[in-house]
C-alpha cells in the first residue's frame, strides 16, 4: 500500500470514529485492567507524617509500594484502579519500627502462642488463653513463652493448674517466664510433661532452670517446620495488629549440641536456637510471598576464641545489606563476641579483633550493654578503632544503655555512633533498677531510636514501651524513671523516623514522605491528644488498619463504622 492510499485510509477511519463514536470499554474490560493493581489512597484522615516538621495532612497515595503523594486534597481525580479508603478523621502514623527485638525466636517457639504480655491479672491471662482456644485444634499446646513477668499481675505470681484448666480444659497449656522459667502448666500439660520426665508440682508449677528447660525441649521435640511457619505468621500478625511493620531482629544464643559451633558461647533457654536453621521459616514465607511485615536480620555471634570462627564465617560468607524490601540482611548484633553476662565486667580479649573485622568488611553493628562499665569499655574500644577506621558511616550503636552517663554519650556522638534504647524495665523495673535515661540522651543530640528487646524479658507491644517512655511508670504503675520521660511526639519519633538510620534506610523507612515505603498505621484513637487518650490508655492503643508497602495486612474494622470504598 503506497503512502497516498494509507493517508486516505487514515482520514476515512477518523471520519468513521467521529460519526459513530469511539468504541466504549466494557465493565469487564475495566475490571480486567485493574486486576493486580496495588495502588492505594487514604483520604479524610489526620495523618501524622513524622517528617522533619511533624506535618499533619489529610491524604496520602501509595503507588507500587511507595508513597507517591502527600497532602490535603480530597478524593479527587484518582486512577479508577486506585483503592480509596476514607479514614473519617482517624489518626494515622508511619508504620512503627522496632529497632531491636527477637521476632524470629518468637515465631519459631513451640505451641500456639497466646500473648499475655498485656495482662494485668490472672483473670486477664485466662481470658487471653480462653480466646486462643477458639483458633487452636483440640489437644494442641497453647503456650506463652517469654515476654512477660508475673510481677505485672496484681497477684504477683504464676497461674495455677486449676486456673489454666478453667481457661483451656481441652488444650494443654504451658506458660514460661523469661529465659529459663519458672513455668506453669495445666492438667493436660502435666500429663504430657510427666511422660517426658519433667517434674510438675500438684498445682502445675515447673521450677526454673533445669526443669523448665526440660519442658521447653520436650515441646521443641514434637515441633514441625510447618508449626514454625505458622508460629511466625502468628507472631507477625500480632505485631501488625499493634502497628509494628518493621522488625530489626538481633538473633539468639546457640543451643548446646548445635553442629559447627565450636568455640561459641552455648546457652539453652527461650532465647536459644540453631543459628544456621533459625531463619528457615521466615525465608520460606518470603519465598512464598506471605510475609506481611519487614524483617532486618542482624547476625549474633558469641565467639570465645581469638579467631572468632562464627563471626568470621558470617562476615566472609554473607552479603551485608543484601535482600529485598521485605527481608534483608542488615548487620551484626547484639553480640559480636562472648560478653560479661555473668562475671566481671571487662572487655573480652577477642573484642578488638572482632570489631576490626566488622569495620573492615563494612558491617552495621549494634552492641548490647547493661551497665555503665560496659558502655565505657565499648566506647574506649570503638575510639581506638575509630582512629584507624572511621565508624561514622557504619551506623554502629549501643543497645539498651540503661545506665549510660552524659560523658559517654558525648564520646559516642563524637564518633558518629548512636544509641538504641529499650524500655524493658517496664515489666520488672524498680526505682533502683530503671533506665534508660531517655531525656538526657534525646537532649544530647546523639542519633537515637527505640525498640522493645522482646520477647524474652520484654513485651513486643510497642505501646507498653511507649507508655514507659512517656510516664516513667512500670507495669505496676510505679514511677521508676522520674526526670527521664519524653513527650508523646518524641517517643513516637523514636519508634518511627529515627529508626531508619540503624539499618541505613533513612530514605526509605519511618516517615510518610514521597519515595518512602508505603507503611502506614491507622490507630484506634488519637495517641497524640492526651484529652482523647489518657496516659493509662496508651497501653490500650492498637492498629485498626495496618498497611505495608501499600498492601492492607491487618484490618480490624472500618474506621468509625463506615464501610470502606
Amino acid at each position: 500500500m503506497n503512502s497516498r492510499y494509507r493517508s486516505r485510509l487514515a482520514i476515512a477511519c477518523t471520519l468513521l470514529v467521529g460519526f459513530f463514536g469511539a468504541p466504549q470499554a466494557s465493565a469487564d474490560d475495566d475490571k480486567d485492567r485493574c486486576v493486580g493493581a496495588g495502588d492505594l489512597r487514604l483520604v479524610n484522615g489526620h495523618i501524622v507524617t513524622m517528617d522533619a516538621r511533624s506535618s499533619v495532612v489529610s491524604s496520602v497515595t501509595i503507588k507500587n509500594g511507595r508513597i507517591a503523594s502527600v497532602g490535603n486534597r480530597g478524593d479527587d481525580a484518582s486512577d479508577p484502579c486506585t483503592r480509596v479508603i476514607n479514614l473519617h478523621g482517624r489518626t494515622a502514623i508511619p508504620g512503627l519500627i522496632d529497632n531491636h527485638n527477637h521476632i524470629v525466636l518468637l515465631g519459631i517457639r513451640p505451641g500456639h502462642d497466646a500473648r499475655i504480655e498485656n495482662a494485668a491479672s490472672i483473670a486477664e491471662v485466662q481470658e487471653a488463653i480462653r480466646q486462643r482456644t477458639g483458633t487452636v485444634p483440640l489437644n494442641e499446646f497453647i503456650t506463652a513463652i517469654g515476654g512477660w513477668n508475673s510481677v505485672q499481675f496484681v497477684e504477683k505470681r504464676l497461674p495455677t493448674l486449676a486456673e489454666l484448666d478453667a481457661a483451656a480444659p481441652h488444650h494443654p497449656v504451658y506458660v514460661q517466664q523469661s529465659f529459663t522459667g519458672p513455668s506453669a502448666t495445666n492438667s493436660l500439660g502435666k500429663a504430657f510433661f510427666e511422660t517426658r520426665g519433667v517434674a510438675v508440682s500438684a498445682t502445675g508449677g515447673i521450677a526454673a532452670n533445669a526443669p523448665t528447660l526440660a519442658a521447653l525441649n520436650a515441646l521443641r521435640a514434637i515441633q514441625t517446620f510447618e508449626d514454625q511457619k505458622r508460629g511466625t505468621l502468628d507472631a507477625t500478625a500480632y505485631a501488625a495488629g499493634l502497628g509494628v511493620t518493621t522488625h530489626f531482629d538481633m538473633g539468639g544464643f546457640v543451643i548446646p549440641g548445635t553442629p559447627h559451633t565450636e568455640g561459641s558461647f552455648l546457652f539453652d533457654g527461650a532465647a536459644s536456637w540453631n543459628p544456621y536453621t533459625a531463619y528457615d521459616a521466615f525465608l520460606q514465607l518470603q519465598r512464598e510471598g506471605r510475609l506481611t511485615v519487614r524483617l532486618r536480620v542482624f547476625f549474633l555471634s558469641m565467639d570465645t576464641q581469638p579467631e572468632n570462627p562464627l563471626l568470621t564465617n558470617r562476615v566472609l560468607n554473607a552479603f551485608r545489606e543484601f535482600g529485598g524490601d521485605m527481608m534483608k540482611i542488615a548487620g551484626l548484633g547484639e553480640f559480636i563476641t562472648t560478653w560479661p553476662l555473668f562475671g566481671p565486667v571487662v572487655e573480652p580479649q577477642n573484642y578488638a579483633a572482632a570489631i576490626r573485622m566488622a569495620a573492615e568488611r563494612g558491617w552495621i553493628y549494634q552492641q548490647h550493654t547493661l551497665s555503665l562499665a560496659e558502655d565505657q569499655f565499648t566506647a574506649f574500644a570503638w575510639e581506638r578503632l575509630n582512629n584507624e577506621i572511621p565508624i561514622a558511616d557504619l551506623h554502629w550503636s549501643i543497645a539498651h544503655a540503661l545506665t549510660i552517663d552524659e560523658p559517654t554519650v558525648s564520646r559516642l556522638k563524637a564518633m558518629g555512633a548512636g544509641l538504641a534504647l529499650h524500655g524493658f524495665r517496664y515489666l520488672a523495673g524498680t526505682p533502683t533498677s530503671k533506665g534508660p535515661p531517655y531525656r538526657m540522651i534525646v537532649d544530647s543530640g546523639i542519633r537515637v531510636g527505640a525498640g522493645s528487646d522482646s520477647a524474652q524479658i520484654s513485651p513486643l507491644n510497642p505501646w507498653l514501651i511507649i507508655y514507659y517512655m512517656v510516664t516513667g511508670k512500670n507495669s505496676s504503675g510505679v514511677l521508676i524513671n522520674a526526670g527521664q520521660t519524653l513527650t508523646r511526639l518524641e517517643a513516637l519519633r523514636l519508634y518511627t523516623a529515627a529508626n531508619g538510620w540503624f539499618s541505613k534506610e533513612e530514605d526509605l523507612l519511618g516517615s510518610i514522605e514521597v519515595g518512602k515505603y508505603g507503611d502506614i498505621v491507622v490507630l484506634n484513637d488519637d495517641f497524640l491528644d492526651p484529652r482523647r487518650v489518657s496516659d493509662e490508655a496508651i497501653k490500650r492503643m492498637r492498629s485498626v488498619l495496618t498497611i505495608v508497602g501499600g498492601k492492607v495486612v491487618h484490618d480490624e474494622e472500618s474506621p468509625s463504622g463506615h464501610p470502606r470504598r
